[in-house]
């Protein structure tokens, strides 16, 4: 059914007459007769009888008018729920006590006004995918994994170098460390199951493992976060590496240890990306926020060679 002729029939019905409708809806006379012909031969029904003071209903015109009216407030919000700006703003992050998380939340205190959509998917390629899609609006990850690049209509920038931290739990023997520096980790036993081959993260801690001989293991299934805990803190011999900013709750039993690692401090890059053609308003306020708010920077993320800062 075309919408245009629907809104015209109602138009012609709230005027009074096609003279008036057509003054209201800027369009010829002769359009108007055009549109609501077309109308009634598609309902196979008469809508309007000319009458001496204009154009009158008929029964079956009376009939339609709501069902037109409801017709038309439907297109209506159909067409607002995905024009720029009247839509949730839709972002990706990696889990949800994550840094990426931590951002958006300081983005909604900052901008409570602004609805948001905040979603975890699984690896870059299918965050790619739904940003150019438009299935999201923007995707917190680290790029670029060497020789893979982004494509060209994907835009990024860095937005967060976080500080890794050691986990280790109350018997390990670095547990009363106040700080331990690259070096001596080596030798150590660090787990970070659920590590996939080919995602970012995966080529990230590959990195780590070329550049300072660590011995990091991927073993065995992910079962999430409080089955990671539990196993390091019942487990001398392991560790593994968190996030500065990542915000964990563990029983106060467990006893385990955060500590900073230093000489050089390795930092995972957060880059916020998103696509060049992408309109929604909000997506230029979350950019301007981040900017301001966190130690970003010009360039598109990376983390090689310059993926490791002493501090």
């Amino acid at each position: 059914m075309d919408l245009e002729a629907v809104r015209t029939f109602v138009a012609v019905a709230e005027a009074g007459g096609f003279h008036k409708a057509a003054a209201d809806l800027s369009i010829t006379q002769q359009a108007v007769s055009k549109r609501i012909a077309a109308l009634e031969r598609g309902l196979g029904v008469r809508l309007y009888t000319r009458a001496p003071r204009g154009a009158e209903l008929t029964i079956d015109g009376q009939a339609f008018l709501p069902h037109a009216r409801e017709l038309l407030r439907v297109a209506d919000r159909a067409s607002a729920s995905v024009r720029p700006g009247r839509r949730p703003l839709r972002v990706d992050v990696l889990a949800s006590r994550s840094a990426q998380s931590n951002l958006m939340r300081g983005f909604h205190r900052a901008h409570p006004e602004i609805d948001l959509d905040v979603l975890t998917l699984f690896d870059i390629e299918t965050a790619v995918a739904a940003i150019r899609s438009g299935t999201i609006d923007a995707s917190f990850r680290a790029v670029a994994a060497p020789g893979r690049p982004l494509p060209g209509d994907i835009a990024s920038v860095r937005v967060l170098d976080e500080p890794l931290q050691l986990l280790t739990g109350p018997a390990h023997a670095l547990a009363g460390a106040r700080s331990v520096t690259v070096a001596e980790l080596t030798g150590h036993r660090i787990w970070m199951p659920g590590i996939a081959p080919g995602t970012e993260w995966g080529a990230y801690y590959d990195d780590l493992v070329a550049e300072f001989g660590l011995t990091i293991e991927v073993t065995g299934p992910n079962f999430g976060s409080d089955a990671l805990l539990d196993t390091i803190a019942d487990t001398p011999a392991l560790a593994t590496f968190m996030g500065e900013h990542t915000r964990l709750i563990w029983p106060a039993d467990h006893g385990l240890r955060r500590i900073p690692v230093t000489d050089p401090t390795p930092v995972y890059p957060h880059s916020l990306l998103w696509h060049r053609d992408n309109p929604h308003p909000a997506l230029a306020t979350l950019r301007a926020h981040l900017a301001a708010t966190t130690d970003g920077h010009d360039a598109a993320g990376t983390w090689a060679p310059g993926w490791a800062t002493s501090r």
